[in-house]
Protein backbone atom coordinates (compact mmCIF):
# COMPACT_ATOMS: atom_id res chain seq x y z
CA UNK A 1 0.00 0.00 0.00
CA UNK A 2 1.34 3.41 -1.03
CA UNK A 3 0.00 6.67 0.43
CA UNK A 4 0.87 10.27 -0.42
CA UNK A 5 1.10 12.72 2.48
CA UNK A 6 0.88 16.48 2.00
CA UNK A 7 3.73 17.01 4.44
CA UNK A 8 3.45 20.82 4.29
CA UNK A 9 -0.28 20.93 5.09
CA UNK A 10 -1.42 21.94 8.57
CA UNK A 11 -0.78 24.56 11.21
CA UNK A 12 2.28 22.80 12.62
CA UNK A 13 3.75 21.16 9.52
CA UNK A 14 6.15 19.65 8.78
CA UNK A 15 6.98 18.60 12.38
CA UNK A 16 3.57 17.08 13.07
CA UNK A 17 3.10 15.55 9.63
CA UNK A 18 6.48 13.84 9.80
CA UNK A 19 5.78 12.79 13.39
CA UNK A 20 2.47 11.28 12.25
CA UNK A 21 4.25 9.58 9.37
CA UNK A 22 6.67 7.94 11.77
CA UNK A 23 3.84 6.66 13.99
CA UNK A 24 1.94 5.39 10.94
CA UNK A 25 4.95 3.50 9.63
CA UNK A 26 5.39 1.86 13.02
CA UNK A 27 1.73 0.85 13.41
CA UNK A 28 0.30 0.12 9.92
CA UNK A 29 1.67 -3.19 8.70
CA UNK A 30 0.21 -2.89 5.18
CA UNK A 31 1.92 0.45 4.54
CA UNK A 32 4.56 -0.24 1.92
CA UNK A 33 5.72 3.31 1.16
CA UNK A 34 4.72 6.72 2.47
CA UNK A 35 5.40 9.49 -0.01
CA UNK A 36 6.21 12.74 1.79
CA UNK A 37 5.42 15.71 -0.43
CA UNK A 38 6.81 19.20 0.18
CA UNK A 39 9.97 21.27 0.39
CA UNK A 40 12.71 18.66 0.03
CA UNK A 41 15.25 20.47 2.22
CA UNK A 42 12.79 20.99 5.09
CA UNK A 43 11.46 17.45 4.88
CA UNK A 44 14.89 15.81 4.81
CA UNK A 45 15.90 17.78 7.90
CA UNK A 46 12.72 16.76 9.76
CA UNK A 47 12.98 13.14 8.64
CA UNK A 48 16.55 12.98 9.96
CA UNK A 49 15.57 14.72 13.21
CA UNK A 50 12.77 12.23 13.88
CA UNK A 51 14.68 9.19 12.54
CA UNK A 52 12.18 7.88 10.01
CA UNK A 53 13.19 4.57 8.37
CA UNK A 54 14.52 5.36 4.84
CA UNK A 55 13.16 2.11 3.38
CA UNK A 56 9.56 3.14 4.11
CA UNK A 57 9.54 6.70 2.79
CA UNK A 58 9.99 8.59 -0.44
CA UNK A 59 10.41 12.37 -0.46
CA UNK A 60 8.79 14.14 -3.42
CA UNK A 61 9.72 17.79 -3.85
CA UNK A 62 7.03 20.45 -4.15
CA UNK A 63 8.13 24.08 -4.20
CA UNK A 64 4.82 25.69 -3.20
CA UNK A 65 2.30 25.56 -0.34
CA UNK A 66 -1.38 26.55 -0.41
CA UNK A 67 -2.02 28.82 2.57
CA UNK A 68 -5.16 28.51 4.65
CA UNK A 69 -6.54 31.90 3.53
CA UNK A 70 -6.12 31.32 -0.22
CA UNK A 71 -8.98 30.72 -2.64
CA UNK A 72 -8.95 26.94 -3.20
CA UNK A 73 -9.80 26.84 -6.91
CA UNK A 74 -7.41 29.70 -7.77
CA UNK A 75 -4.63 28.14 -5.71
CA UNK A 76 -4.94 24.80 -7.50
CA UNK A 77 -4.83 26.54 -10.88
CA UNK A 78 -1.98 28.92 -10.06
CA UNK A 79 0.14 26.81 -7.71
CA UNK A 80 0.61 23.72 -9.81
CA UNK A 81 3.67 22.71 -7.79
CA UNK A 82 1.96 23.01 -4.40
CA UNK A 83 2.32 20.10 -1.99
CA UNK A 84 -1.41 19.23 -2.15
CA UNK A 85 -1.42 19.31 -5.98
CA UNK A 86 1.71 17.17 -6.30
CA UNK A 87 0.45 14.71 -3.66
CA UNK A 88 -2.88 14.36 -5.48
CA UNK A 89 -1.06 13.86 -8.79
CA UNK A 90 0.65 10.83 -7.24
CA UNK A 91 -2.80 9.25 -6.86
CA UNK A 92 -3.89 10.40 -10.31
CA UNK A 93 -0.92 8.76 -12.05
CA UNK A 94 -1.23 5.54 -10.06
CA UNK A 95 1.92 5.91 -7.95
CA UNK A 96 -0.16 6.07 -4.76
CA UNK A 97 -3.57 4.76 -3.72
CA UNK A 98 -4.55 7.57 -1.35
CA UNK A 99 -3.69 11.15 -0.41
CA UNK A 100 -3.82 12.69 3.08
CA UNK A 101 -3.75 16.42 3.87
CA UNK A 102 -4.27 18.65 6.90
CA UNK A 103 -3.88 21.78 4.80
CA UNK A 104 -6.45 24.06 3.19
CA UNK A 105 -9.63 21.93 3.10
CA UNK A 106 -11.05 23.67 0.07
CA UNK A 107 -7.79 23.16 -1.83
CA UNK A 108 -7.76 19.45 -0.94
CA UNK A 109 -11.36 19.11 -2.19
CA UNK A 110 -10.60 21.10 -5.34
CA UNK A 111 -7.45 19.11 -6.10
CA UNK A 112 -9.23 15.79 -5.64
CA UNK A 113 -12.33 16.69 -7.66
CA UNK A 114 -10.41 18.42 -10.47
CA UNK A 115 -7.54 15.97 -10.80
CA UNK A 116 -9.12 12.67 -9.77
CA UNK A 117 -12.69 13.43 -10.91
CA UNK A 118 -15.66 11.68 -9.37
CA UNK A 119 -16.42 7.98 -9.49
CA UNK A 120 -18.73 6.69 -12.26
CA UNK A 121 -22.32 7.61 -11.34
CA UNK A 122 -21.32 10.07 -8.61
CA UNK A 123 -22.29 13.69 -9.24
CA UNK A 124 -20.65 15.41 -6.25
CA UNK A 125 -18.10 14.30 -3.67
CA UNK A 126 -18.91 14.80 0.01
CA UNK A 127 -16.83 15.04 3.18
CA UNK A 128 -17.84 12.41 5.76
CA UNK A 129 -16.94 13.84 9.17
CA UNK A 130 -16.92 11.45 12.17
CA UNK A 131 -19.14 12.26 15.16
CA UNK A 132 -18.90 10.18 18.35
CA UNK A 133 -22.21 9.52 20.10
CA UNK A 134 -23.76 7.31 22.78
CA UNK A 135 -23.92 4.34 20.38
CA UNK A 136 -20.53 4.56 18.71
CA UNK A 137 -19.48 6.60 15.70
CA UNK A 138 -21.63 8.19 13.01
CA UNK A 139 -20.52 10.17 9.97
CA UNK A 140 -22.05 13.47 8.91
CA UNK A 141 -21.97 13.95 5.14
CA UNK A 142 -21.50 16.51 3.64
CA UNK A 143 -19.36 18.53 6.03
CA UNK A 144 -18.42 21.23 3.55
CA UNK A 145 -17.41 20.02 0.09
CA UNK A 146 -20.65 21.02 -1.68
CA UNK A 147 -22.49 23.92 0.02
CA UNK A 148 -25.03 24.35 -2.79
CA UNK A 149 -26.18 20.78 -3.17
CA UNK A 150 -29.20 19.43 -5.01
CA UNK A 151 -31.59 16.83 -3.63
CA UNK A 152 -30.13 13.91 -5.60
CA UNK A 153 -26.66 14.81 -4.34
CA UNK A 154 -27.88 14.14 -0.79
CA UNK A 155 -29.32 10.80 -1.86
CA UNK A 156 -25.86 9.88 -3.13
CA UNK A 157 -24.33 11.12 0.12
CA UNK A 158 -26.58 8.72 1.96
CA UNK A 159 -25.48 5.88 -0.30
CA UNK A 160 -21.77 6.69 -0.02
CA UNK A 161 -21.93 7.22 3.74
CA UNK A 162 -23.76 3.92 4.12
CA UNK A 163 -21.13 2.10 2.05
CA UNK A 164 -18.34 3.60 4.18
CA UNK A 165 -20.13 2.67 7.41
CA UNK A 166 -20.70 -0.87 6.23
CA UNK A 167 -17.33 -1.73 4.72
CA UNK A 168 -14.91 0.35 6.80
CA UNK A 169 -16.69 0.69 10.15
CA UNK A 170 -18.25 -2.78 9.98
CA UNK A 171 -21.89 -1.71 10.44
CA UNK A 172 -24.65 -4.05 9.30
CA UNK A 173 -27.50 -2.23 7.56
CA UNK A 174 -26.26 1.27 8.52
CA UNK A 175 -28.91 3.64 9.87
CA UNK A 176 -29.27 6.84 7.86
CA UNK A 177 -30.89 10.06 9.10
CA UNK A 178 -31.61 13.40 7.43
CA UNK A 179 -30.69 16.59 9.29
CA UNK A 180 -33.79 18.78 9.68
CA UNK A 181 -35.61 20.98 12.19
CA UNK A 182 -37.94 18.27 13.50
CA UNK A 183 -38.40 14.52 13.36
CA UNK A 184 -41.86 14.53 11.72
CA UNK A 185 -41.94 13.53 8.05
CA UNK A 186 -43.25 16.89 6.86
CA UNK A 187 -40.76 19.04 8.74
CA UNK A 188 -38.15 21.19 7.03
CA UNK A 189 -37.85 23.23 3.87
CA UNK A 190 -39.04 22.28 0.39
CA UNK A 191 -35.48 21.10 -0.23
CA UNK A 192 -35.29 18.79 2.80
CA UNK A 193 -38.75 17.40 2.07
CA UNK A 194 -37.60 16.56 -1.46
CA UNK A 195 -34.51 14.82 -0.06
CA UNK A 196 -36.68 13.01 2.48
CA UNK A 197 -38.81 11.52 -0.33
CA UNK A 198 -35.73 10.32 -2.23
CA UNK A 199 -34.19 8.70 0.83
CA UNK A 200 -37.46 7.08 1.83
CA UNK A 201 -37.87 5.50 -1.61
CA UNK A 202 -34.27 4.23 -1.68
CA UNK A 203 -32.83 0.91 -0.52
CA UNK A 204 -31.12 2.62 2.40
CA UNK A 205 -32.02 1.91 6.03
CA UNK A 206 -33.51 5.40 6.33
CA UNK A 207 -34.89 6.21 9.79
CA UNK A 208 -36.25 9.65 8.86
CA UNK A 209 -35.57 13.21 9.92
CA UNK A 210 -33.28 13.92 12.85
CA UNK A 211 -32.39 17.03 14.84
CA UNK A 212 -29.06 18.33 16.13
CA UNK A 213 -29.18 16.49 19.46
CA UNK A 214 -29.64 13.18 17.64
CA UNK A 215 -26.05 13.41 16.47
CA UNK A 216 -25.02 12.53 20.02
CA UNK A 217 -28.01 10.64 21.43
CA UNK A 218 -29.56 8.52 18.67
CA UNK A 219 -28.25 5.29 17.19
CA UNK A 220 -27.14 6.56 13.78
CA UNK A 221 -24.43 5.59 11.33
CA UNK A 222 -24.89 8.28 8.68
CA UNK A 223 -26.33 11.80 8.93
CA UNK A 224 -27.11 13.44 5.58
CA UNK A 225 -27.16 17.19 4.91
CA UNK A 226 -25.89 19.77 2.41
CA UNK A 227 -22.34 21.05 2.77
CA UNK A 228 -23.38 24.46 4.10
CA UNK A 229 -25.42 22.98 6.95
CA UNK A 230 -22.84 20.29 7.66
CA UNK A 231 -19.97 22.72 7.93
CA UNK A 232 -21.92 24.98 10.31
CA UNK A 233 -22.83 21.96 12.47
CA UNK A 234 -19.25 20.67 12.48
CA UNK A 235 -17.63 23.98 13.44
CA UNK A 236 -20.30 24.77 16.02
CA UNK A 237 -19.76 21.41 17.73
CA UNK A 238 -15.97 21.84 17.68
CA UNK A 239 -16.27 25.32 19.19
CA UNK A 240 -18.71 24.11 21.86
CA UNK A 241 -16.40 21.27 22.89
CA UNK A 242 -13.44 23.66 23.19
CA UNK A 243 -15.45 26.21 25.17
CA UNK A 244 -16.82 23.62 27.61
CA UNK A 245 -13.35 22.22 28.20
CA UNK A 246 -12.00 25.70 28.91
CA UNK A 247 -14.89 26.59 31.24
CA UNK A 248 -14.64 23.36 33.23
CA UNK A 249 -10.88 23.73 33.69
CA UNK A 250 -11.30 27.33 34.81
CA UNK A 251 -14.01 26.47 37.33
CA UNK A 252 -11.93 23.58 38.70
CA UNK A 253 -9.12 26.00 39.59
CA UNK A 254 -11.22 28.52 41.55
CA UNK A 255 -10.53 27.18 45.04
CA UNK A 256 -8.62 24.48 46.89
CA UNK A 257 -11.58 22.17 47.33
CA UNK A 258 -12.32 22.21 43.61
CA UNK A 259 -8.66 21.57 42.81
CA UNK A 260 -8.75 18.47 45.01
CA UNK A 261 -11.94 17.35 43.31
CA UNK A 262 -10.34 17.96 39.92
CA UNK A 263 -7.53 15.55 40.79
CA UNK A 264 -10.09 12.88 41.69
CA UNK A 265 -12.11 13.23 38.48
CA UNK A 266 -9.13 13.85 36.16
CA UNK A 267 -8.98 10.24 34.80
CA UNK A 268 -12.72 10.24 34.02
CA UNK A 269 -12.54 13.71 32.47
CA UNK A 270 -9.55 12.69 30.35
CA UNK A 271 -11.34 9.55 29.13
CA UNK A 272 -14.47 11.53 28.26
CA UNK A 273 -12.47 14.10 26.30
CA UNK A 274 -10.73 11.33 24.37
CA UNK A 275 -14.13 10.28 23.04
CA UNK A 276 -14.66 13.66 21.38
CA UNK A 277 -11.06 14.33 20.32
CA UNK A 278 -10.47 14.60 16.57
CA UNK A 279 -6.99 13.20 17.20
CA UNK A 280 -8.47 9.75 17.78
CA UNK A 281 -10.47 9.77 14.54
CA UNK A 282 -7.73 11.27 12.39
CA UNK A 283 -9.42 12.55 9.29
CA UNK A 284 -12.55 12.76 7.19
CA UNK A 285 -12.79 10.84 3.91
CA UNK A 286 -13.85 12.79 0.83
CA UNK A 287 -16.24 10.18 -0.54
CA UNK A 288 -17.01 9.96 -4.24
CA UNK A 289 -13.68 10.84 -5.84
CA UNK A 290 -11.85 8.41 -8.11
CA UNK A 291 -9.11 7.85 -5.55
CA UNK A 292 -8.97 7.99 -1.76
CA UNK A 293 -8.62 11.47 -0.24
CA UNK A 294 -8.52 12.01 3.54
CA UNK A 295 -8.86 15.52 4.96
CA UNK A 296 -7.37 16.04 8.44
CA UNK A 297 -7.92 18.91 10.89
CA UNK A 298 -5.68 21.93 10.28
CA UNK A 299 -4.43 21.83 13.87
CA UNK A 300 -3.64 18.11 13.76
CA UNK A 301 -1.01 16.72 16.10
CA UNK A 302 1.30 13.87 15.16
CA UNK A 303 -1.22 11.42 16.64
CA UNK A 304 -4.03 12.90 14.55
CA UNK A 305 -1.92 12.63 11.40
CA UNK A 306 -1.09 9.01 12.19
CA UNK A 307 -4.78 8.26 12.50
CA UNK A 308 -5.58 10.15 9.29
CA UNK A 309 -3.08 7.92 7.48
CA UNK A 310 -4.72 4.92 9.17
CA UNK A 311 -8.14 6.00 7.86
CA UNK A 312 -6.64 6.24 4.36
CA UNK A 313 -5.16 2.75 4.67
CA UNK A 314 -8.50 1.32 5.85
CA UNK A 315 -10.35 2.95 2.96
CA UNK A 316 -7.90 1.47 0.46
CA UNK A 317 -7.93 -2.03 1.96
CA UNK A 318 -11.74 -2.14 2.13
CA UNK A 319 -12.08 -0.96 -1.50
CA UNK A 320 -14.45 1.89 -0.68
CA UNK A 321 -14.42 3.33 -4.21
CA UNK A 322 -15.52 0.18 -6.06
CA UNK A 323 -18.20 -0.52 -3.45
CA UNK A 324 -19.60 3.01 -3.93
CA UNK A 325 -19.73 2.54 -7.71
CA UNK A 326 -21.56 -0.78 -7.29
CA UNK A 327 -24.10 0.63 -4.84
CA UNK A 328 -24.78 3.79 -6.88
CA UNK A 329 -25.40 1.65 -9.99
CA UNK A 330 -27.65 -0.73 -8.04
CA UNK A 331 -29.70 2.11 -6.58
CA UNK A 332 -30.12 3.86 -9.93
CA UNK A 333 -31.09 0.54 -11.53
CA UNK A 334 -33.75 -0.05 -8.88
CA UNK A 335 -35.07 3.49 -9.34
CA UNK A 336 -35.35 3.03 -13.13
CA UNK A 337 -37.19 -0.25 -12.65
CA UNK A 338 -39.63 1.41 -10.24
CA UNK A 339 -40.30 4.22 -12.73
CA UNK A 340 -40.88 1.69 -15.50
CA UNK A 341 -43.41 -0.20 -13.39
CA UNK A 342 -45.15 3.05 -12.50
CA UNK A 343 -45.34 4.08 -16.18
CA UNK A 344 -46.84 0.73 -17.19
CA UNK A 345 -49.37 0.94 -14.35
CA UNK A 346 -50.57 4.35 -15.51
Amino acid sequence: MRIALDAMGGDHAPATTIGGAKQAIESISDLQTLYLVGDETLLKAEVDAQSLPPAKIEIVHASQVVDMHESPAKAIRRKKDSSISVATDLVKNGTCEAVVSAGNTGAAVAAATIKLRTLPGVDRAGIASPFPNEHGLCNLIDAGANPEAKAHHLLQYGIMGSVYAQHVLGRTSPKVGLMSVGTEDGKGTDFTREVFALLKDSNLNFIGNIEGHDLFETHLDVVVCDGFTGNVVLKSCEATAKALTKWVKREMQKNTLRKIGALLVKPAFKAAMANVSYEEYGGSPLLGTNGICIIAHGGSSALAMKNAIRVAAESVSHRVGPHIVEEIARTEGAAKSARSVETVAT
